[in-house]
C-alpha cells in the first residue's frame, strides 16, 4: 500500500513562500492517515463481529434442533456395552412363531494363560488336563514353557469347571467374560437356525457370529444394537416341528432310509411351520464341515432346501392343471396312453398296462406316464417352461436361509420336445422339496403364487395368478381321488382329508452317468383339508426300502405315504384343525329336453 508523504515537497515549498507554517501541512495529513486508519479497523471489526453471528446463530440452531428432536424420543435404558472392549457382544434372541426361545445368550467365562506369571507350570497342566479331558497335557507344558506370553486354554466354561480352574490358585490363570450362544431345544430345528460361533474376541469380551441358517441370513440385524435386542419371530410351531421332527425320524429307520426330509407350510402366507431334515444336528456343538465325499451324506446338508432331486410323479398334477387351465382338456378329457409312447429312440412306458384311454382324472389317480406325456405334447415346450418358471422352479426359493441360494434347479440345457414329455413327469429337472411345497401351495391356495418364509407374517400373500381357481379346484379334486382311489391310499386321515401325489424317481449315481436300479428318492406331497386347503406337507425319504412283505418295496406309497399320514395326524391338533366329516359331492344334474 503506498501512503500519502506526511511533509509533500510541492505543499511545503509553497506554503513557504506563502509564509504559512509547513508544521500545519504535516498535522494535518497525520489526522487524515489516523482516520483512514480508524475506518479501516472498524470496518474489519464489523465483518468479524458478523460472521462471528452467523457461525453463533448455526450452532445454536443446531443445538436447538437436536434437543428437541432428542425430546420428542420415548426414553430408553442405555445398552450394556463392556467399557474395556471394542467388541458389541450382545446377539438378539430368535424365537417362534408363539414367542418361545430358539435361541438366546448365556453369560460365561473362558480361560486364559499368562506363561510368565505362573508358578508351576507343570501342575497347572496336569490339573487343567484332568478337569478338562479334551486338552492334552504335554501339549500344555510345551505352550507354558515356550516363548508365548499369552494362549487361550478353554473358550466356554461351565460354572463347576470355572470353580475348578478358581482351586488351582495360580496367577497366570485367569478368566474372560463371555456370552456363548445357547440353543435350549438342542437339535430341534437345528438346520434352520444353523449355529453361532465366535469372531473378534479378547479378554473381556467375544464376538458371536452366524455361520449357516437364520442365525447367518440375520446375522447384521440380530448383531444391531439399533433393534434394541428385539427378538427375531421365526414362522416355526415348536410343539409342531418336534411332533414332525420325531415321526420323520420314526419313519426314516422303519422304512430303512438313509435320510429324509419335510416341509410343512401355510398354503396363504407362505410360512414354512416346520422344516426338517435328518440326519440332523446340535448347533450347540456343530459338527466340522466334511473335506470329502458327497455333501449329502454330511449331518449339515439341509435336504429340504439344498437337495435338488428328480420329483418323480409329484409333478403330473402341473401338467394337467396346465393343460385344464389352456382349454385343452378337463377332468374328463380322453388322453391316449397306449403304450409304449415312442420318441425316437427313447420309449416311455407305465408302471402296468392302463389301457389305451384314461381321462385326465384317471392318469393322475393311477399315475400314468404316458398320458401325462401326451398332454405335455399338447401343451408344448414354451408354455410348460412358463408355467413351471410361474411356480418357482426356475429360480432358488427365496426362503431366508444362506443355504436357499446355492439350490439352483438343475433345468435341461436343450429343453426338447423329450424334455417337455419326461419333465411332465418329474424326470429331466431337479428341485428341492421346497421348490415343490410352492408350487402345491398354489394348487391349494385357488391359483396364486406363493413365496416360502421363515418369518412370521399372518398377512395372506397376494401374488401373482398362475392358474384360474376353477383349474386349482379341478386339480385339488383330482389329488384328493389319489388318496382315496389311487396310489396314495395309506394317505388316509381319519377326521382330515388329505389330497395328495406320491413320486417315486430313480435315484442318479454319483457320476452323473446313469441311474441306480434298487435306489430312490421316494415323495408324497399333500395338502389337508383337501376339501379346504390350509397347509402343504411334502415329505420325501432317501433311499427308502419297506421289508415286511416277501419282497422290498421301495415306491412312495409304500414308503413315504403311510410316515406322511402319520405325520398330519400328529400335527394337524397341533395346528388347530378340528377333524370332520368331508363334505360329500353334490349330484350332477343335468338338463335335458323333454
Amino acid at each position: 500500500m503506498i501512503r500519502k508523504p506526511l511533509r509533500p515537497l510541492a505543499s511545503i515549498l509553497k506554503a513557504r513562500q506563502d509564509g504559512e507554517s509547513a508544521e500545519a501541512i504535516e498535522r494535518a495529513n497525520l489526522r487524515e492517515r489516523h482516520e483512514e486508519m480508524q475506518n479501516k479497523g472498524r470496518a474489519r471489526a464489523e465483518g468479524r463481529l458478523l460472521v462471528m453471528s452467523v457461525l453463533f446463530m448455526a450452532a445454536f440452531g443446531t443445538v436447538g434442533m437436536r434437543m428437541g428432536a432428542v425430546g420428542m424420543t420415548d426414553a430408553t435404558e442405555p445398552r450394556r456395552i463392556y467399557s474395556a472392549s471394542h467388541i458389541q457382544a450382545e446377539r438378539a434372541d430368535i424365537v417362534d412363531r408363539k414367542g418361545r426361545i430358539l435361541a438366546t445368550n448365556l453369560e460365561t467365562h473362558a480361560i486364559y494363560a499368562q506363561p510368565p506369571h505362573m508358578i508351576d507350570k507343570e501342575r497347572v497342566a496336569r490339573e487343567l488336563a484332568a478337569i478338562f479331558p479334551d486338552l492334552d497335557e504335554d501339549r500344555l507344558i510345551k505352550q507354558f514353557t515356550g516363548k508365548r506370553k499369552f494362549l487361550w486354554v478353554k473358550k466356554k466354561l461351565s460354572p463347576e469347571q470355572k470353580q475348578a480352574v478358581h482351586d488351582i490358585g495360580d496367577p497366570g490363570l485367569n478368566f474372560g467374560h463371555r456370552e456363548m450362544r445357547l440353543y435350549p431345544n438342542g437339535q430341534l430345528a437345528g438346520h434352520v437356525l444353523g449355529g453361532a460361533t465366535f469372531g473378534d474376541e479378547d479378554v473381556h469380551a467375544a464376538e458371536l457370529l452366524g455361520v449357516a441358517g437364520v442365525e447367518m441370513y440375520f446375522d447384521e440385524v440380530l448383531r444391531d444394537p439399533a433393534n434394541g435386542g428385539r427378538a427375531l419371530t421365526l414362522s416355526l410351531d415348536l410343539t409342531v416341528q418336534d411332533a414332525s421332527e420325531r415321526v420323520l425320524y420314526g419313519g426314516m429307520k422303519l422304512m430303512n432310509a438313509k435320510g429324509a426330509s419335510s416341509v410343512l407350510m401355510d398354503v396363504h402366507t407362505g410360512e414354512v411351520i416346520s422344516m426338517v431334515s435328518l440326519p440332523d444336528f446340535d448347533p450347540n456343538d456343530r459338527p466340522v464341515p466334511l473335506t470329502s465325499g458327497q455333501a449329502a451324506d454330511s449331518p449339515l446338508f439341509n435336504r429340504a432346501v439344498q437337495g435338488l432331486y428328480e420329483l418323480g410323479s409329484t409333478f403330473k398334477i402341473f401338467t394337467a392343471a396346465q393343460s385344464m387351465e389352456l382349454g385343452l382338456s378337463n377332468p374328463s378329457t380322453l388322453i391316449n396312453t397306449a403304450g409304449p409312447l415312442r420318441w425316437g429312440k427313447f420309449k416311455i412306458r407305465d408302471f402296468r398296462n392302463y389301457g389305451r384311454e384314461l381321462s385326465v382324472t384317471k392318469v393322475i389317480v393311477k399315475s400314468s406316464n404316458i398320458g401325462t406325456a401326451r398332454m405335455a405334447q399338447m401343451i408344448g415346450g414354451a408354455r410348460q417352461q412358463s408355467f413351471l418358471k410361474d411356480l418357482g422352479f426356475f429360480e432358488p426359493t427365496p426362503v431366508e436361509l444362506v443355504e436357499a441360494k446355492g439350490a439352483q434347479p438343475l433345468l435341461p440345457k436343450n429343453w426338447s420336445e423329450l424334455s417337455t414329455m419326461t419333465i411332465s413327469y418329474g424326470h429331466g429337472m431337479s428341485a428341492s422339496p421346497l421348490h415343490l411345497a410352492a408350487g402345491y401351495a398354489a394348487i391349494a391356495n385357488g391359483g396364486t403364487q406363493v413365496k416360502p418364509t421363515i418369518l412370521k407374517n399372518d398377512r395372506v400373500q397376494n401374488g401373482p395368478r398362475v392358474m384360474s381357481e376353477t383349474s386349482a379346484a379341478a386339480a385339488r379334486k383330482m389329488l384328493r381321488k389319489v388318496v382315496s382311489e389311487g396310489t396314495a391310499s395309506f394317505g388316509e386321515v381319519p377326521g382330515y382329508a388329505v389330497g395328495g401325489k406320491t413320486g417315486t424317481a430313480d435315484k442318479p449315481k454319483e457320476n452323473g452317468r446313469g441311474y441306480h436300479e434298487d435306489k430312490v428318492i421316494a415323495t408324497f406331497a399333500a395338502m389337508f383339508p383337501a376339501h379346504d386347503p390350509k397347509y402343504v406337507l411334502i415329505l420325501s425319504l432317501d433311499e427308502p426300502v419297506e421289508t415286511s412283505g416277501t419282497e422290498p418295496r421301495r415306491t412312495a406309497g409304500w414308503t413315504a405315504v403311510p410316515v406322511a399320514a402319520e405325520m398330519i395326524s400328529r400335527v394337524a391338533p397341533l395346528l388347530g384343525l378340528r377333524p370332520q366329516v368331508e363334505p360329500a359331492e353334490l349330484a350332477d344334474i343335468t338338463l335335458t329336453s323333454n
